[in-house]
């Protein structure tokens, strides 16, 4: 989820956590339970800064080791130990509570997104992502905004946010009873599909369709049960050139392809001499444009000029990206 999603839900947490009656008794502990819910619920998206230092580390490592089992275990600990410094008189055990479940939850509700996690690790490297709820989901947030608002005009923050709670359970199950009907349309509308990703939106009834069969790629759009598909692409084979070998050991090309499950290639001679390997996301179809690629240009002699992968949305962009025709910016 978003991260104001998160810090609706780490406040929520803290407002539950009045029904536990040592936490309601104790205002030193109240505040120490309610600062650790927030910083619980942001603490695994830590690994956001690594966006600072390039995308290729960023898509290959966000919501990786920060979201896995161990993480889950020690963020709780390590944010109860500060806490426990700043405020010593609250009950280190009930805050700790609280603030393991606020961790685990984040990383819980972050599998329902289309991303996904690597909430397995270290069993398991594999992305696991359910593909339900948009990474912001209007809905979600928006029922947060009125329990928080309910609690601040005086409701019960311990009924107001249950019912919230019970309220969201039954959203997710409706979500994945669309997302099953969209899976079905899908199959009726390509009858050889091999695999299918449907992925939300911020609309409701609307989902993101990309499927591969044995010999094409299908992009689309689904509303309510209806399916639109909108690309098709024969599937080719990437080559096994020289190329191609040299350009796939390129941090920004190989990032890609750990996170990218479904994509096209293309192979052009550039004006300047320069060869490129262009990727092409098929998730992301906006505006009739794919907007996730990996690009890698390389010289005659194999070697790579320059790369670059990431959400790119006009072609001018891109080329500034790669430093190409700056100048004439």
């Amino acid at each position: 989820m978003d991260s104001g999603t998160h810090f609706v839900m780490g406040i929520a947490l803290g407002g539950l956590a009045l029904a536990d009656p040592v936490v309601a008794s104790h205002p030193m502990t109240f505040a120490a339970v309610m600062a650790g819910t927030i910083i619980g619920q942001q603490a695994p998206d830590i690994d956001t800064v690594l966006k600072l230092r390039n995308n290729a580390v960023y898509i290959r490592h966000h919501r990786g080791i920060t979201h896995s089992i161990p993480a889950v275990l020690l963020w709780p600990l390590l944010i109860t130990g500060v806490l426990a410094l700043v405020l010593p008189s609250s009950d280190i055990f009930h805050v700790w509570l609280w603030t393991q479940l606020a961790v685990f939850l984040h990383v819980f509700v972050d599998i329902f997104n289309a991303y996904g996690t690597q909430a397995l690790r270290p069993f398991s490297k594999k992305w696991v992502a359910l593909a339900v709820i948009n990474t912001f989901d209007p809905f979600i947030f928006g029922i947060h905004c009125l329990g928080i608002l309910f609690w601040i005009f005086g409701a019960d923050p311990v009924i107001t946010f249950s019912i919230m709670y019970i309220i969201i359970v039954l959203y997710y199950i409706l979500r994945f009873s669309l997302q099953k009907a969209v899976k079905s349309a899908v199959h009726r509308e390509i009858k050889d599909e091999e695999f299918v990703i449907v992925a939300p939106t911020m609309k409701f009834f609307q989902w993101k369709v990309a499927a591969k069969s044995k010999t094409h790629f299908y992009v689309g759009r689904s509303y309510r049960r209806t399916v639109n598909i909108y690309d098709k692409f024969k599937i080719e084979p990437i080559p096994k050139t020289a190329l191609v070998s040299a350009a796939l050991k390129d941090p920004n090309i190989d990032a890609f392809l750990s996170f990218s499950p479904i994509h096209r290639w293309e192979i052009a001679e550039l004006e300047n001499g320069l060869s490129e390997l262009r990727l092409i996301d098929l998730r992301y179809r906006s505006n009739d444009h794919y907007p996730f690629v990996a690009v890698a240009h390389l010289d005659q002699d194999l070697n790579i000029v320059n790369s670059y992968t990431g959400w790119i949305f006009t072609e001018e962009k891109l080329m500034k990206k790669l430093q190409i025709g700056a100048g004439n910016e």
